[in-house]
């Protein structure tokens, strides 16, 4: 595929909703050298889908067979002129392959201060419900890069908010949900810029 070698192409990878996915491409519409190319989901009725047609971003809807083999994900990617993987909640493991095609161009977003709170079942409500039950003062993101490990990549940035006695799993969400829409998309425009 031919692309300007300036331009930074990136592949959200995401199952849910996409409230981040839309503030990243929000951010890079438009924007001289960073461009949302991929929307990859491995739902296909993914909220994130109907963003992607909206802002006229080519999707792909994988399954576990085609996600875990490197020759159908890997040279779709390379084939897309893809640089860098951002995972904006996105539930499955990264196989091993992935990060070894992309040494340090895959980032991921977590709604704890890792690391408390990480590893294989902690996402999304899980992960607040967690937070409430242990009467935690204060949660918050974390964004890192992706290793073969749930949650153990080295830590790029995290942000910080007050957790209350009387907030519920849902507030503390909202809250954290703030500082993804917030941050996540500066810290890439930050990152990829270098």
């Amino acid at each position: 595929m031919l692309k300007n070698s300036q331009m930074k192409r990136i592949a959200i990878f995401a199952s849910g909703a996409g409230t981040n996915a839309a503030k990243i491409m929000e951010r890079f519409t438009n924007h001289p050298g960073i461009a949302v190319a991929l929307i990859v989901s491995n739902n296909k009725d993914a909220g994130v889908l109907n963003i992607a047609g909206k802002n006229d971003i080519e999707t792909l809807i994988i399954d576990k067979n085609s996600f875990n083999d490197p020759k159908y994900c890997l040279s779709t990617l390379k084939h897309r002129g893809i640089d860098w993987i951002i995972l904006a909640g996105f539930l499955w493991k990264i196989p091993s392959f992935f990060v070894e095609a992309y040494p340090l161009h895959i980032i991921n977003i977590h709604p704890a201060l890792l690391p408390k709170y990480g590893g294989k079942g902690m996402y999304g409500m899980h992960v607040h419900e967690a937070v409430v039950a242990a009467k935690e003062k204060e949660t918050g993101i974390t964004i890192h890069y992706v290793n073969e490990h749930y949650d153990e990549g080295a830590i790029i940035f995290q942000a910080k908010c007050e957790v209350l006695s009387t907030d519920s799993p849902a507030q503390v969400a909202d809250k954290v949900h703030q500082l993804e829409h917030r941050y996540f998309p500066e810290v890439i425009e930050r990152l990829l810029s270098v």
